[in-house]
């Protein structure tokens, strides 16, 4: 059997040596056209901030290393040109001589990747403006950077590579600004949980255009300007642009391969494509969201690599199935960890699922434990069967491991309210007796049973200030004139049993707090006494971080830049 590979990193050197973990016999040539089979792309951002020093640390296989341990062929600075399904052969060209040649196959993997989203604007040619999509435009940055020692950085677009890259450029002392068209970073947060990467990010000097549309770039004076539809333009010594990702799919179109969105390769879960013997894996594939079924573009490493490693299983007689992506991520943002999985609450409304929320603050490990770190989690859950649909973490310590366990969850089909019952690991200097895991599924536990009633961000700018309703902040004196909601009135929760009779019983309480509990008490301590109470969900933590992120926001959007 003769398997040919198109393109190496995740999806086709794992093909590739699971392949030959199962068939010693076979025959495996890849063809890359970069001059790299298998690279650390996640690491690229980190070697033009030199926290990575070694280039030779991004390269985590060679040609020679892979031919002698797993026998197979890598021939890198090789592209497929062309397909020829009837006749089972690829048309390669040797992009260091030119030559050309015809190949056969009786299997055929295209692992091909995806290509960074090249906009049609003027200007986009300009050899200050980069994309970061390879080793080579990696060491291409890096060399200008050494060379030309620029003092600052446009980044076109705030998704993963915009905001690594714009940590590590500000390690290395330059002016950063990131533009880009939606009104938050991070796509796969919702913008309430976004806030908190924004203010991270303007912490360490970052500036944020949110809101702003690209149209073209110039080269004026030694720099780029970078120029923005009704606004003045931005200028800086170099521009980065990381868009987004469309995948590389003009050889499977050719070939008469079934596309579907964005032009992706479309694939059963055994990850075949249209065109027998031909698989697909990688960021060039359409595959099913794991919790909506819906099909979905996910450019993640992890995914890639299990698809190559389903296909190996299936070229060689086992049957094996891809159940779907389920886009769970983690990114460093400078000091703060932010991580995802599954659905946000935006997206889950968008499929038409009737959801709710809960948001908590909890500490990373034990309060009594020195270095306690808070934590701000979101989980979307679907209100009538209570199924979990999604998380949100942002924080220090112990966010990956939280985000990691309800990836788990989500994938086992466990209830939100299960969520309490888990039986984590404890000790001080990690987590607490009650893990925030376990605190997200006692919180949905009360709302499911009506021990507890919530009131949310959105429902702030309609909340009577006519007397018809009593509006109510638990916090300390000192707490509360730091800052609180305009109409909101203070009884700390600790007084409430005895000041009752200042709140009439024929009105709803819509009750807040810091964090969340100790409104959440003050609730119970009202329903006891015959009132009807709302809990506000997050805390005015949570409310405070979101309304001034926003109002920067809007500020901007006038002004054109982020102060």
């Amino acid at each position: 059997m003769k398997v040919i590979i198109v393109g190496g990193v995740a999806g086709g050197a794992t093909a590739a040596a699971r392949i030959r973990r199962l068939d010693e016999q076979a025959e495996i040539v890849v063809f890359e056209r970069s001059g790299y089979i298998s690279y650390a792309n996640c690491g690229l951002p980190y070697y033009i901030g030199d926290v990575i020093a070694d280039p030779d640390e991004l390269t985590l296989q060679t040609p020679e290393s892979f031919l002698k341990r797993f026998r197979v062929i890598m021939k890198v600075h090789h592209e497929v040109t062309a397909i020829n399904p009837d006749r089972k052969t690829v048309l390669v060209k040797n992009l260091e001589t030119g030559d050309e040649f015809e190949e056969n196959y009786d299997k055929l993997i295209l692992s091909p990747g995806a290509k960074p989203t090249q906009p049609r604007l003027p200007g986009v040619g300009i050899d200050k403006v980069f994309t970061l999509r390879t080793v080579e435009d990696t060491f291409r940055i890096k060399e200008y950077i050494n060379k030309h020692h620029p003092k600052s950085a446009v980044l076109a677009g705030g998704g993963f590579i915009g905001l690594e890259l714009a940590e590590n450029l500000r390690e290395l002392g330059m002016e950063v600004t990131i533009v880009q068209r939606p009104r938050q970073l991070m796509n796969p947060f919702d913008a309430d949980m976004a806030s908190f990467l924004h203010n991270e990010m303007r912490k360490h000097g970052v500036k944020l255009a949110l809101g702003h549309t690209v149209e073209g770039f110039e080269e004026k004076n030694g720099k780029v300007a970078v120029l923005l539809k009704e606004e003045e333009s931005l200028h800086a010594d170099m521009v980065i642009l990381a868009i987004g990702v469309t995948p590389d799919t003009v050889l499977a179109k050719k070939a008469g391969l079934e596309l579907g969105m964005k032009g992706s390769i479309v694939v059963n879960d055994r990850m075949e494509t249209s065109v027998p013997d031909i698989y697909a894996a990688g960021d060039a594939a359409q595959v099913r969201h794991y919790v909506t079924g819906e099909e979905a573009l996910i450019s993640l490493a992890g995914p890639a690599n299990k698809q190559g490693r389903i296909i190996a299983d299936n070229i060689c007689g086992k049957d094996s199935r891809y159940l779907g992506s389920q886009g769970s991520s983690v990114i460093k943002v400078f000091d703060m960890t932010a991580a995802t999985t599954g659905l946000n609450e935006t997206n889950a409304r968008k499929a038409g699922l009737d959801v709710d929320t809960v948001v908590l603050s909890p500490m990373n490990h034990a309060g009594y434990y020195p270095g306690g770190q808070v934590m701000t989690m979101k989980v979307v859950y679907e209100k009538e069967t209570c199924r979990l649909l999604g998380a949100q973490i942002v924080g220090y310590e112990g966010v990956d491991k939280r985000i990691d366990v309800l990836a788990t969850a989500i994938h086992a089909g466990l209830r939100a309210d299960s969520l309490k019952d888990l039986d984590l690991a404890y000790a001080p200097p990690y987590s607490s007796a009650k893990d925030p895991v376990n605190m997200a599924g006692f919180m949905i536990d009360n709302i499911l049973r009506g021990t507890v009633k919530q009131w949310h961000l959105e429902e702030v700018a309609d909340l009577p200030h006519d007397g018809s309703v009593t509006l109510l902040d638990v916090r300390t004196k000192g707490e509360y004139e730091e800052g609180h909601i305009d109409g909101f009135r203070n009884i700390p929760v600790d007084e409430l049993r005895e000041r009752l009779d200042e709140i009439e019983k024929d009105k709803i309480v819509y009750v807040i707090c810091q964090s969340g509990l100790r409104s959440y008490l003050a609730s119970r301590i009202l329903e006891g006494n015959g009132y009807e109470a709302y809990n506000f969900s997050g805390g005015f933590r949570f409310y405070d971080a979101v309304v001034n992120d926003r109002c920067l926001i809007k500020k901007a959007t006038a002004c054109g830049m982020d102060q």
